[in-house]
This record gives C-alpha cells, sequence and structure tokens, in this order.
C-alpha cells in the first residue's frame, strides 16, 4: 500500500479496503515505514490532503509496516517488490504505477469514480 492509496478513502471516496477485499479475498495489507513518514509528514498541514493523510495515517494501522533500506516512499514499494514482499502494490500514482509495471510487478488502482481494479504488466 502507498501512500495514495492509504488516501484514496478522502480524496476518491473509495473504500480502498472492501474494495481489495472484493478483488483478492482475505490478505495481509504491507506498506513500509517510508509511506508511514509520509503520512505522518502531510497530516501535519492543514486541509484536505491533511486530513486525507490522517485518515491513511489511521487506516495504515491495517498494514504490517515493513522497513527498507529506502527513505523515499516510492523507491521503497519498489524494493518491496523486487524483494518479493508483495505480489501486487496498491498506488494511484501513475509514475510509480509505470515503474512496477515496467518490472513486471501487478499494480492496483483506481478504475473509474470509486472502483479498484488490477493491471497485468
Amino acid at each position: 500500500m502507498d501512500t495514495s492509496a492509504l488516501m484514496m478513502p478522502v480524496e476518491c471516496d473509495v473504500r480502498v479496503f472492501d474494495e481489495l477485499d472484493r478483488l483478492l479475498g482475505d490478505v495481509e495489507f504491507v506498506t513500509p515505514a517510508a509511506v508511514i513518514a509520509e503520512l505522518d509528514r502531510l497530516a501535519t498541514g492543514a486541509g484536505e490532503e491533511a486530513t486525507a493523510a490522517s485518515v491513511g495515517r489511521d487506516l495504515a494501522d491495517r498494514c504490517r509496516v515493513v522497513e527498507t533500506d529506502t527513505s523515499y516512499a516510492d523507491d521503497a514499494l519498489v524494493e518491496l517488490a523486487d524483494r518479493g514482499e508483495c505480489a501486487y502494490v496498491v498506488t494511484n500514482d501513475r509514475p510509480l504505477r509505470d515503474r512496477l509495471l515496467e518490472r513486471g510487478v501487478r499494480v492496483i488502482g483506481l478504475r473509474g469514480r470509486n472502483t479498484l481494479t488490477i493491471t497485468q504488466p
């Protein structure tokens, strides 16, 4: 789970965990520590982004937090995928999605107004 995925409930009106349950069934959710740090940083601001980050930080409690060698969230997700620690990456970030697909990683992202879909590499 990346930062944008955890912020989807506020920013895109998506019930992200309900959608993931529909797509994948009962799975373990993982997020890198760098995503948690980014959410914490964004939550200190004001406005909708800060609210979305605060909600995302609360939702991250449903994920196992994994340490990586990098502090940049996108690179941390790529590292986890390269290590084989995730079968999918959930993101609404187009550049990250493209990087992952180039590496052969399946990506789950927004389709339409509030539905998630799997994109195969």
